[in-house]
């Protein structure tokens, strides 16, 4: 089968890497792909935002399937479009992908469907942010209502904090047209967890939970990113609270997109504070999570093509999926300065190393290859990825991995999974 898989990062290489190990002898292209997708697919000189490139390209190469793995282009449309040119295509439409890229159509969307979530204001200006947070008091979380690659939230703890906030969104304009509306939300106590779902727009699927660590530092210190690190499975999401989940969250939304004209096929992605009177939902995304799909996957037994194809053909109820029940830690490797300004071009040494101890997988996210030399040219720069015979050894497997990986003013959490590690003591 010909495939085409849109997007450059670890979510896209995990994607292409279990393709590729159910099914060898598929062609995979990867647009753009990076140094990792390159040892298995064709990697194409087309950014995933460049739509005209990739429905030229599509016309010509004729594919087989396509999978789209970031919501830029998924909100761009991508998904419409490859439709329409008789491409089964992987992601929702642009109509179902505003849940992600608009906090505010999501926020209206979850009221309608009277889904659990934070009370919340849509704000434009730093008055009226200002009388919101009087309101709601401190602490509070402020979120760009468009797309800003993971990084347009702040958590404010504290007044200085807030104040910092209100730089960046209002001073600064640092996030851009993307918080041109701004959501103020009531902030939730609890732990955070992600549930992602394969939908066919009328049946939903659950896959295997997952935590991740959006935090820079250590003990969830520092600013926001788009993910330093995940596991699976996430032991505070329970089979009751599995069953919560799907009942008071996702299938009330799939059915109130429904009511709106618009179904919903891909994965739905639900980021999830699970707080003392249940859980309540932080944000929505239209895809697969990033770091979250690499140790989802990781667990994934069975063919992953077989949901994908069920999405688009909705039969979902008809398809059986097959978990390990070995746990997955992925442990992201970042570019000096990230989630700020950041240098590319840093030769990348140790990923083979790192390869050869039992049960890990190197994925990469922002790399390139210069000559015969791998080198880094984004942010985050590789998700090291262990299973292990329980949480302990797959956390201890992915560290021995990243120990033996090189490059210039690298940055890693150290304590990815404390929270499962901490139960378990």
């Amino acid at each position: 089968m010909k495939i085409l898989i849109i997007g450059n990062g670890g979510r896209e290489h995990a994607i292409a890497w279990k393709l590729h190990k159910d099914e060898p002898s598929h062609q995979l292209f990867c647009a753009p792909g990076n140094a990792g997708t390159a040892r298995i697919a064709t990697n194409l000189p087309l950014s995933a935002t460049d739509v005209p490139g990739i429905l030229a390209w599509t016309e010509t190469e004729k594919p087989d399937f396509a999978v789209i793995g970031p919501e830029a282009p998924l909100c761009l449309g991508l998904a419409d479009k490859l439709t329409a040119l008789g491409v089964p295509t992987f992601g929702p439409v642009e109509a179902a992908a505003r849940l992600e890229g608009s906090k505010a159509f999501a926020k209206e969307v979850m009221k309608a469907a009277q889904v659990p979530t934070a009370d919340a204001r849509i704000v434009h200006t730093a008055e009226e942010a200002r009388a919101t947070v009087r309101e709601f008091g401190i602490p509070v979380v402020l979120k760009a209502d468009g797309l800003a690659a993971g990084k347009g939230v702040s958590v404010c703890m504290t007044e200085a904090e807030f104040e910092k906030a209100m730089e960046d969104f209002f001073l600064d304009n640092k996030f851009g047209k993307a918080a041109d509306s701004v959501l103020i939300e009531q902030y939730l106590e609890g732990e955070e967890a992600s549930v992602l779902a394969f939908v066919d727009g009328t049946h939903i699927l659950p896959m295997v939970s997952a935590q991740d660590h959006k935090r820079l530092r250590d003990g969830d210190e520092g600013p926001n990113t788009g993910g330093m690190g995940a596991y699976s499975p996430a032991p505070a999401m329970t089979e009751d609270m599995f069953a919560v989940v799907e009942s008071q969250i996702l299938k009330p939304v799939v059915e109130e997109l429904q009511r709106r004209g618009i179904t919903y096929k891909g994965v739905l992605y639900a980021g999830l504070m699970l707080t003392a009177n249940g859980p309540k939902v932080l944000e929505f995304n239209c895809r697969f999570g990033d770091p979250e799909t690499q140790a989802v996957l990781a667990r994934l037994a069975s063919p992953l093509i077989e949901p994908m194809r069920a999405c688009i053909e909705g039969t979902l109820d008809r398809c059986t999926v097959k978990w390990s029940e070995k746990p997955a830690v992925c442990v992201v490797m970042a570019a000096g300065g990230y989630p700020g300004a950041y240098e590319k071009g840093a030769p990348i040494d140790g990923i083979d190393e790192a390869e050869h101890i039992p049960g890990v997988v190197v994925f990469h996210a922002g790399t390139a290859r210069k000559g015969g030399q791998v080198i880094t040219d984004g942010g985050r720069v590789l998700g090291v990825t262990a299973t292990g015979a329980d949480i302990r050894d797959a956390v201890r497997n992915a560290y021995r991995g990243v120990l033996k990986i090189k490059f210039d003013q690298q940055q890693y959490r150290t304590d990815i999974a404390y929270r499962a590690l901490n139960r378990d003591a």
